[in-house]
């Protein structure tokens, strides 16, 4: 069983197969916060959790040659795949860093930008790292994360069932083993619906949120296959859900036809200035 500070998915690199994949429907609210947060060509960026770099290959896009970005990640084997990918990215740096997110370290020293992509929500109390954050920074940076939701659209879902749609089972038992597994781990799986919220606590100038919802499309049904891939051994052995129903659970989520879908998750963009 992970440790408690461990993330919830895993860091191999079929999970770097997986956050590829993820990159490709994350791609519009990726950039949209790019765009709020207004990136110059010099900056200084942090990113928390840069995993193999898909956020971070859209970051470095709008630098120049003076422009940095510091990936921070726990994960060795994923700042080596960023390297190895962002290397022909154009003229920014990259500057990989092996540590934990939650430590707020040395790192954010002189950051004019503080990023983040589906990366609070592994971590416990994330409300205490968006303040600390804040004490970090000098005044006028601009910080930005994206959030995932596995929550609101459960609403939406269930009254589906309740009112003739029993073939939207295999959608709402991904989405209940997701969230068990978070709740276990005493992390929240819907961060982002209350992180602006908590950027105004904070104190946090000049705060916007929006939210996106992902319709369950064919990429994101193989995006939902391979976190049960990822997850299946821990879910057996919390007695959340057997391994043998995790395959079926991929089979009923593959054979789900195209097109008649509720979203099963969504993401909230939020960003503010210090």
């Amino acid at each position: 069983m992970p440790l408690p500070d461990e993330y919830v998915l895993g860091q191999s690199h079929d999970a770097a197969e997986r956050l590829a994949i993820q990159d490709a429907h994350f791609a519009e609210p990726s950039e949209r916060l790019l765009d709020q947060l207004a990136l110059k060509p010099s900056d200084r960026v942090v990113e928390l959790g840069c995993g193999p770099g898909g956020f971070t290959k859209r970051i470095m896009a709008r630098l120049g040659a003076k422009g940095v970005v510091i990936g921070v990640d726990r994960s060795q084997g994923l700042l080596d795949q960023a390297s190895t990918r962002l290397g022909p990215c154009g003229p920014a740096k990259f500057e990989p860093i092996v540590g934990d997110i939650a430590s707020l370290g040395p790192w954010l020293h002189d950051a004019d930008v503080v990023v983040g992509r589906a990366v609070l929500h592994h971590v416990p109390m994330a409300e205490f790292v968006i303040g600390r954050l804040r004490s970090k920074l000098r005044p006028g940076t601009r910080v930005g994360f994206i959030e995932p939701d596995f929550r609101s659209p459960l609403a939406r879902i269930a009254y589906l069932q309740a009112t003739g749609r029993p073939e939207f089972a295999p959608l709402a038992n991904w989405a209940e083993a997701l969230n068990r597994l978070y709740l276990s781990r005493q992390i929240s799986p819907a961060v982002g619906a209350t992180l602006a919220a908590s950027f105004d606590a904070a104190g946090y100038r000049d705060v916007s949120s929006a939210r996106v919802n992902f319709p369950s499309d064919g990429i994101v049904i193989r995006n939902m296959v391979l976190v049960y891939d990822e997850i299946r051994d821990v879910l057996d052995s919390l007695g959340i859900m057997k391994a043998s129903e995790v395959h079926e659970q991929q089979r009923l989520l593959e054979a789900l036809p195209q097109g008649d879908l509720p979203a099963v998750w969504g993401v909230f963009l939020v960003n503010g200035v210090v």
